[in-house]
């Protein structure tokens, strides 16, 4: 079987030749160590810093190039592209405070992660935020319904269209884009959070206006060509949802039915993806009309023989080795949870390998080699993995 059609056959819950298998992202380390040579792709400050010189088209390259290759060197079926920056985009740089501090126009600091290399909030201004009323809510709302969403320059597509033009004929190409989640409204986790308990009579306004630029994007994607889109917003942390799911209930699920019926409508495939432990969402996730769950993350409690006995039937499950392992553990660590994820959640189709969140930075190219054994060992239909 092609790629795409291991992947289509998964999506109809049914048994390919061989277990489907692709990450929602990938890091640029992970391009470099595998095909041995520097990449820009998911770069991180490297990319800001690239931006910052004026190198757009460079960095357009290195990813038509790279994301190419990798999933052809791992034998991946899906590769996954977004929006790249558009002809002649050029920021001006953050000013440096020292080796690793950046403050912006506003004086917000930027510190640059030893553990994932990004450029991360290190303190954000909040004195002159303003919580928004409904009625400003509302008309940003009707703003929406009316003029729809901005189009983007046409060239934030030139990566994505080469991707297509080189894979879509073999593999699956997915896409991630916006999602609607709890009404956060704020500049910090902490205002955000504050905002969330303070404003209940803004949390139907917010996350309306989420669903209306959410479902107004969705024809920017069909029109692309892209096979499935895969929503990317979090709603939990390791222990637990982040807010009560009496709010999703009220106010998310219904808007979640709309978006992923609009995606439908358009032929695109609507996966989503969640970290975090999430199984009081789990019942809601599937009411909203997702086909499938992608960032399984098994360290959260989210296990794969319970989520195929409970949702397989219900949801495509997309993960199985764990993210923290990847990058801390060992072979004997990701062989385990390779074999584990595919001995129950392959059976019967229903099913994609991947990892509980991504290949990211500081990914072992011994553990990545060993994730990729387990699918080619244990992952051919049918089934049959013994302990």
């Amino acid at each position: 079987m092609l790629p795409r059609e291991r992947v289509e056959a998964a999506l109809a819950h049914e048994e390919p030749d061989l277990v489907p298998w692709g990450e929602h992202s990938i890091d640029y380390t992970t391009y470099e160590m595998v095909l041995g040579r520097p990449s820009f792709v998911q770069g991180k400050f490297k990319l800001n810093r690239a931006l910052w010189d004026g190198r757009r088209d460079e960095i357009v390259e290195s990813d038509k190039r790279d994301r190419v290759d990798l999933v052809r060197a791992l034998d991946m079926d899906i590769v996954t592209v977004g929006r790249c920056p558009e002809k002649g985009h050029h920021p001006s740089p953050l000013e440096q405070v020292d080796h690793e501090t950046y403050r912006d126009g506003r004086g917000n600091l930027y510190r640059i992660s030893a553990t994932t290399h990004d450029l991360m909030p290190y303190e954000i201004r909040t004195d002159d935020y303003v919580v928004p009323t409904v009625e400003a809510l509302q008309e940003q709302i009707d703003q929406v319904i009316s003029e729809g969403v901005e189009r983007p320059d046409d060239s934030v597509w030139e990566v994505a269209r080469h991707v297509m033009d080189e894979m879509q004929g073999t593999h699956w190409v997915n896409t991630c884009i916006g999602d609607i989640g709890f009404p956060m409204l704020g500049p910090t986790d902490e205002v955000r959070y504050l905002n969330l308990a303070l404003h209940p009579e803004l949390h139907a306004k917010v996350v309306e206006l989420q669903a209306r630029r959410a479902i107004a994007t969705l024809p920017l994607y069909a029109e692309q060509g892209f096979d499935s889109v895969m929503p990317c917003g979090d709603l939990g942390t390791s222990t637990g949802l982040l807010c009560s799911p009496d709010i999703l209930r009220d106010h998310v699920v219904d808007w979640w039915r709309a978006f992923t019926d609009e995606a439908k409508r358009l032929g695109l495939r609507i996966i989503k993806h969640c970290c975090g432990s999430i199984w009081e969402a789990m019942d809601y996730i599937v009411e909203g009309g997702f086909e499938g769950y992608e960032g399984i993350q098994a360290s959260g409690g989210m296990d794969m023989k319970r989520l195929k006995e409970e949702y397989g039937d219900k949801l495509v499950l997309w993960g199985g080795v764990w993210n923290e392992h990847l990058i801390g553990g060992t072979v004997a660590d990701i062989m385990r949870e390779g074999k584990y994820a595919i001995k129950w959640g392959a059976p019967g189709g229903g099913f994609i390998y991947g990892a509980s969140h991504s290949l990211a930075v500081g990914t072992k190219y011994e553990n990545l080699m060993a994730m990729k054994e387990c699918r080619d060992t244990w992952g051919r239909y049918p089934i049959s993995v013994t302990d």
